[in-house]
């Protein structure tokens, strides 16, 4: 159950409240930043496709092979099915990651000239790629602002009293509607850093959360601060 508030805390859902979380996850996580390697927008995008359903940390053990095998969208268009399933089968849903990978590489080269576009409705427009993913890869490889509601980011707006929605789309409007479109991408990274370090699906960390006295949900984890501490992880899990 959520602890009374100070006289002085703002209301949840107020830009106030919102801003304040903000400025108190940079605090807590001044190193945030995408935990997808990559060097280019492509392999962000691939990455990304990947990173469904399937940790950040075990992508990028799958993704270096890959890349050196197949540098870019048009070698991974060209590639056998076969190769390109073996190579990702440690990510999970490979046969299905596989066919989106190849679409997505073919409408590329077909569409772009095999240079991944760096506009939002463009980058849905291809073969499986949602607002979601099309976020990620413009917020990080083209600095153009976005926010990325993956569960984590859905599961602590919610906490958080930005939304009550559980749709993405309606959960982004929400939000956006909470703060300036240049935190948009750091916004994301620092909601996802917390929920998968802290802000737990199951037992979250209140006891160790440095936004409990904004965070109407206070309490739904352990409150005790020893207990708190053990639930916290010092890397993300997706």
């Amino acid at each position: 159950m959520a602890t009374a508030k100070r006289a002085d805390t703002p209301e949840p859902g107020t830009r106030q409240q919102a801003r304040a979380i903000f400025r108190a996850l940079a605090k807590t996580y001044p190193d945030a930043h995408c935990e997808l390697d990559f060097s280019s927008p492509w392999e962000l995008l691939v990455a990304t496709v990947l990173s469904a359903q399937c940790t950040d940390q075990r992508v990028n053990k799958v993704t270096p092979e890959l890349f050196a095998r197949f540098p870019g969208p048009v070698d991974l268009a060209a590639a056998s099915r076969e190769e390109v399933e073996s190579l990702i089968a440690p990510t999970g849903f490979f046969r299905q990651k596989t066919q989106t990978l190849q679409a997505i590489a073919q409408a590329v080269c077909d569409d772009y000239g095999g240079e991944v576009p760096g506009d939002l409705d463009d980058l849905v427009a291809l073969p499986g790629v949602g607002r979601k993913t099309a976020n990620v890869v413009l917020g990080n490889a083209f600095d153009i602002p976005g926010i990325t509601v993956d569960t984590h980011f859905g599961r602590l707006a919610r906490r958080f009293g930005w939304t009550q929605h559980k749709n993405t789309d309606k959960i982004e409007a929400d939000v956006a509607a909470l703060f300036p479109e240049k935190d948009f991408t750091m916004l994301s990274h620092y909601v996802v850093w917390h929920g998968r370090r802290v802000c737990h699906a199951r037992r979250p960390a209140c006891g160790a959360c440095s936004v409990a006295r904004l965070c109407p949900s206070f309490g739904e984890g352990p409150t005790d601060p020893q207990e708190a501490a053990a639930l916290v992880r010092t890397q993300g899990r997706a």
